[in-house]
């Protein structure tokens, strides 16, 4: 006689619910200072906004924690160092050449201060740690280096090494990264292949926000512009999903958060709207919404922007009550995923 029992491959993770639905409310936040922005955006350009992430970040837990909300930080590696000394010494062997120097964050080290209180733009271990130290949130990888993956001129070697040193930076404040978020949505069927090998369990996709391939266009920029205040571009209700080759889970972005504007201030109604009904259709659905943005993007008009960030947590809130609804870390959601359980038949 056979006596058959469920065992789960995570242990964590028991709720039925979670295994049938892996879904959720999602946030990701492109952390990355001006690492992000370098190749395009000095820092007297950006100042404001830059240095305004020193309050933002604070803020955004404060209300994250208020309200139970997980969130996932895809940082990039340099900003875990303390120093740039330590950041030259973790250089990896193998760089990126890219074909266009204006994309080398390497050659870009001679300009760097020696640390965060010399140079609050390429360094963040302080506020690192503040995001560690807050329950629900996880921080990833937004690689080491803003890996341009798809830009002219890089190897599968040097991406592979880059997250290798991503994976480095992290252990330095005892981080085992699971989650990626590819820079400027730069990615192919090998570079998913090389973080399923390199451990990471989920990263960010494109699929279910159509018009982030319309193109940097006039009529591009229009489009996406147009689609933040009506339904141009679907709802972005979205399911994770397994990768049919390799160990890791596809949590495809819904929407970005727009940064508040003064231009576009007597619209900010239905901007809310449209993310609340959308909020609304996938927690009805059982789906996923994947709200993400940059925390600089806050880094000015703080305030507006944090009123917008309540009323949507607020909905979120709403949500969880009435529906069951959940906040989850992109890692969760393929945790989830990962954890459908299996028969262990005993005789």
């Amino acid at each position: 006689m056979h006596r058959c029992n469920l065992v789960s491959r995570n242990p964590r993770t028991t709720d039925d619910s979670d295994l049938q639905n892996p879904g959720g409310f999602v946030i990701s936040l492109d952390f990355e200072l001006h690492w992000g922005i370098r190749d395009h955006c000095s820092v007297n350009r950006y100042r404001e906004n830059l240095l305004g992430v020193r309050k933002a970040v604070p803020a955004m837990l404060q209300l994250f924690e208020q309200y139970g909300i997980h969130a996932t930080w895809a940082t990039v590696g340099f900003l875990f160092f303390t120093n740039i000394d330590d950041l030259k010494a973790a250089i990896p062997s193998e760089l990126p050449q890219y074909h266009q120097p204006r994309l080398d964050p390497y050659a870009a080290l001679a300009e760097v201060g020696r640390n965060e209180d010399e140079d609050p733009f390429h360094f963040a271990p302080t506020l690192i740690r503040k995001i560690l130290a807050s329950e629900g949130q996880e921080v990833a990888t937004h690689t080491l280096s803003h890996f341009y993956a798809l830009a002219p001129g890089p190897t599968m070697e040097s991406f592979q090494a880059d997250i290798r040193g991503a994976k480095f930076a992290a252990s330095q404040f005892d981080v085992v990264l699971k989650s990626i978020v590819f820079p400027r949505n730069q990615m192919s069927r090998q570079h998913i292949r090389i973080c399923a090998e390199e451990g990471l369990i989920a990263y960010r996709s494109t699929e279910a926000d159509p018009l982030t391939q319309t193109g940097s266009g006039a009529i591009g920029r229009a489009r996406r512009l147009a689609d933040a205040y009506l339904e141009i571009g679907g709802d972005g209700c979205v399911t994770p999903s397994l990768d049919t080759e390799y160990n890791i889970v596809k949590v495809s972005q819904s929407r970005f958060l727009r940064p508040w504007n003064a231009t576009f201030k007597a619209f900010e109604a239905m901007r809310i709207r449209r993310i609340c009904e959308s909020m609304s259709e996938a927690a009805r659905s059982g789906k996923t919404f994947h709200l993400w943005w940059h925390p600089h993007n806050f880094g000015s008009h703080l305030d507006e922007n944090m009123k917008v960030l309540t009323r949507i947590v607020e909905h979120f809130a709403h949500l969880k009550r009435d529906l069951g609804w959940r906040s989850l870390t992109m890692a969760e959601v393929a945790e989830n995923l990962l954890s459908v359980r299996r028969p262990d038949c005993l005789a």
